[in-house]
């Protein structure tokens, strides 16, 4: 859950999020590096006193401004290309929730269980308890089972949508006819926010993701109950 004044990403929840996270660093510290370096030659070309200004040849000089960027590339886009291909890969998924966006609420489907689905909607600002998120708690939660490879079918029945769960690294578009499928993994229990974010209309602010995630025999009771 982000806080105030936050400047960083939240915290990882899952191993992909992990994996993000560590890609972030690594190319930011190359940035900064390479801005470092820029500023450097900047500094040194205002304040010394130019010599050889009538060279014409500098082979050497070439070499390297010409294979320093494409190794500075390589480095990026290989961590990159790693973890596009982690992001789409799916496991043998243990379950698979339907869901479906709508103006300006979701509905889940438990494909593997009879009768459980549900519509979840904003809780209104009036009708919120004491520590309660505003615009960002709903009146039923996505209970999940944590430790376990959850497969999610994502589709609308009206506009665009997107269904993204920062903490958990996923980010996945709802295309009215067409079905988009995610994997998510989280690595401990607790409740995980997210908003649609694609602009779908003027609620789009007001259709808030709660994923909580639980041990599995609490999953299990829960379920039983939904039934």
């Amino acid at each position: 859950m982000a806080y105030p004044f936050q400047l960083g990403f939240q915290d990882a929840t899952s191993p992909i999020m992990e994996e993000l996270l560590h890609f972030h660093d690594h190319t930011l510290m190359i940035v900064f590096l390479i801005s470092s370096l820029v500023l450097y030659i900047i500094s040194s070309m205002l304040t010394t006193t130019l010599t050889h200004t009538s060279t014409m040849d500098a082979q050497e000089v070439e070499t390297i401004w010409t294979i320093l960027p494409a190794i500075i590339l390589i480095t990026i886009a290989l961590p990159s290309l790693r973890i596009l291909y982690m992001m789409d890969e799916i496991n043998n998924p243990a379950m698979t929730i339907k869901t479906m966006g709508h103006q300006w609420y979701w509905s889940y489907e438990y494909t593997d269980y009879t009768d459980l689905c549900f519509d979840s909607y904003m809780i209104p600002t009036s009708d919120l308890k004491p520590g309660e998120l505003r615009l960002l708690e709903v009146d039923n939660r996505v209970v999940l089972p944590m430790e376990m490879t959850i497969r999610m079918l994502i589709s609308s029945e009206d506009v665009l949508h997107s269904w993204a769960v920062p903490s958990l690294g996923l980010k996945t578009d709802a295309i009215p006819g067409r079905l988009n499928q995610t994997t998510l993994l989280s690595t401990r229990p607790g409740l995980y926010y997210g908003q649609c974010s694609e602009i779908c209309g003027s609620n789009h602010s007001f259709m808030p993701i709660v994923l909580e995630m639980v041990p599995l025999e609490y999953f299990e009771k829960w379920s039983t109950s939904m039934l």
